[in-house]
C-alpha cells in the first residue's frame, strides 16, 4: 500500500483511553471500588465531566485524599485488573490499526502511566504497530500542556502529525502542540473519523 500523499499527515498520535481502547467504563469501575471506603462514588456523567483525560494523580489531588499516591496505586492496579478479564480493543480498531501502520508512523499518546497502556497492546499483538509509546511518566507536563505530543513528534521525527483525541484535555494538549486534530466521542467512532479524516 503507498504511503501518505503530499501534504497529508505524515504521521498519526493516538490518545489511548477512549481512542485506540474502550478503557473508561473500567477506569470508573476502578476508581469507584478505591474510593468506595472514603464513601466518595463518581456517577457516570461526574467521571465523564471530571476525569477523563486528567491524570490520576490529578484526579486524587482535587479530591483531596490522604495517601493520594497509594490511592492512585490501587486504582490503578484495579484498573489493570479489569483490562486482563475484559480485553478494551474492539475488533474494527485492530483491522484500522494495522491497515494504518502499513501506511503511517504512529505513536499512541496518554496520560495513563506504561503499565497500564503497554500490557493491553502487548496481549492483543498491536504493540509492534506503534513507533513509540509516550506515557504520563514520560512527559514533565501531562496534557493539557502540549509536551506529550511534542514529544511523540520528536521521536518520529514527524512534522505534520494528526492526533486523534476524545477529551478536552487531550485535544487543549494538541492544539498547544500546534497539530492537526480529530475528536471523537469514543472508541467506537475511530475508525469511521479516522478514514474521513484520511479520505481513505
Amino acid at each position: 500500500m503507498k504511503g501518505p500523499e503530499k501534504g497529508s499527515p505524515d504521521s498519526l498520535l493516538f490518545d489511548f483511553d477512549g481512542v485506540l481502547a474502550d478503557t473508561e467504563r473500567a477506569h470508573h469501575l476502578a476508581w469507584n471500588a478505591v474510593l468506595e471506603p472514603s464513601g466518595i462514588q463518581f456517577t457516570w456523567d461526574q467521571y465523564v465531566k471530571e476525569c477523563i483525560g486528567i491524570a490520576d494523580a490529578m484526579v486524587a489531588e482535587r479530591l483531596g485524599l490522604p495517601g493520594a499516591a497509594e490511592v492512585c496505586e490501587r486504582k490503578r492496579a484495579r484498573f489493570r485488573q479489569e483490562l486482563e478479564e475484559r480485553p478494551p480493543f474492539l475488533p474494527v480498531t485492530v483491522e484500522l490499526l494495522r491497515e494504518l501502520a502499513t501506511r503511517y508512523r504512529m505513536a499512541v499518546v496518554s496520560s495513563s502511566f506504561h503499565s497500564e497502556v503497554r500490557p493491553p497492546l502487548e496481549r492483543a499483538g498491536l504493540l509492534p504497530l506503534f513507533e513509540t509509546v509516550v506515557c504520563g511518566d514520560d512527559a514533565q507536563r501531562l496534557k493539557p500542556a502540549p509536551d506529550p505530543y511534542l514529544r511523540a513528534a520528536e521521536l518520529l521525527h514527524s512534522t505534520r502529525p494528526l492526533v486523534v483525541e476524545d477529551s478536552d484535555a487531550g485535544v487543549a494538549s494538541a492544539k498547544a502542540a500546534g497539530f492537526e486534530f480529530v475528536r471523537i466521542a469514543s472508541a467506537a467512532e475511530l475508525a469511521r473519523a479516522v478514514r474521513n479524516a484520511l479520505r481513505m
